[in-house]
């Protein structure tokens, strides 16, 4: 199940570069995850390395 990013976020770009199947993006009021895109970070990580990297706590499951 994919991750999203809530109203939270702070725009500090932290996950962008963490994410192995590149699925996070610059919106216009937050970063976002493309659901098609993300594998929670399985075959890559123990866990989604967004979510570790997250200052703002702005990352949950979808």
């Amino acid at each position: 199940m994919a991750h999203k990013i809530n109203d939270s976020c702070i725009m500090c770009g932290a996950c962008e570069p963490e994410c192995p199947v590149q699925a996070i993006s610059a919106g216009d009021d937050s970063y976002v995850i493309d659901a098609t895109k993300c594998v929670d970070c399985v075959g890559f990580n123990d866990e989604p390395a967004c979510v570790a990297v997250c200052p703002s706590d702005s990352i949950e499951k979808a």
